[in-house]
Order: C-alpha cells, then structure tokens, then sequence
C-alpha cells in the first residue's frame, strides 16, 4: 500500500476554484490508480472522479462532470483535482484514495482502493 496526504481544501465562496493535491508518501504514485471520493454530513462517502494507472482513461460522477478535473503530474508524485464553479452542495470531506487493482474501466467503488489518506475539508459559502 501507499501512504497519501492531501491538502488544499478550505473555505471558498459559491462559484470559486479550489485545487487539491494528493502525495505519496516516500514513494511516486507510478501503478497506481487515483480517486477522490467525499463524505459529506449524514451521507455517505461518495465517488468524485478518477484516473488509471495509465492517465489514459477518467471517470466522473454526473454531478461534477464539466467542473472538475482529475490530474496526475509527470513523475507521478502528486495528483490533483481542480474544481471549479464550486457549489454549497460540494461542501464535503474529500478524500484521495489509489490502488494498482482499479483499471478505470468502470465507476469505481469504495471498495476498489485500499490505501487511503486523511481527508481534506472543502466548505463552499453560498
């Protein structure tokens, strides 16, 4: 498994951009597939969007397609996730999760990814 950090969550108002990271700790994140799910409160953790292994194949839920972007940089330390035209109802946890299983050929689960990091808030003021 793989120990992963995220940062760059915080308060932005409705209709700003926030980015988050995710870094592997002491290692590159090359095999392994990425995800950011969240959890917001009273539901449950909720997939966001993913990118394979490869960088060749992205999925996203219907309810950020056309804001957010899943991104990997070019020596695979670090992920991110741009989010833009934030609304209230992204107000969540996010969470980075990776594994080398998920092939991106699917809307991944929870249960796809097993090395997971701590979670970063992202609160959008509407």
């Amino acid at each position: 498994q793989v120990q992963l950090v995220e940062s760059g969550g915080g308060l932005v108002q409705a209709g700003g951009s926030l980015r988050l990271s995710c870094a592997a700790s002491g290692r590159t994140l090359s095999g392994y597939s990425v995800a950011w799910f969240r959890h917001a409160p009273e539901k449950e953790r909720e997939f966001v969007a993913a990118v394979s292994w490869s960088g060749g194949r992205f999925n996203y839920a219907d309810s950020v397609k056309g804001r957010f972007t899943i991104s990997r940089d070019n020596v695979d330390y670090t992920a991110y996730l741009q989010m833009n035209s934030l609304k209230a109802e992204d107000t969540a946890v996010y969470y980075c999760a990776a594994d080398t299983r998920y092939t991106g050929a699917y809307y991944p689960t929870v249960g796809d990814f097993r090395s997971w990091g701590q979670g970063t808030q992202v609160t959008v003021s509407s």
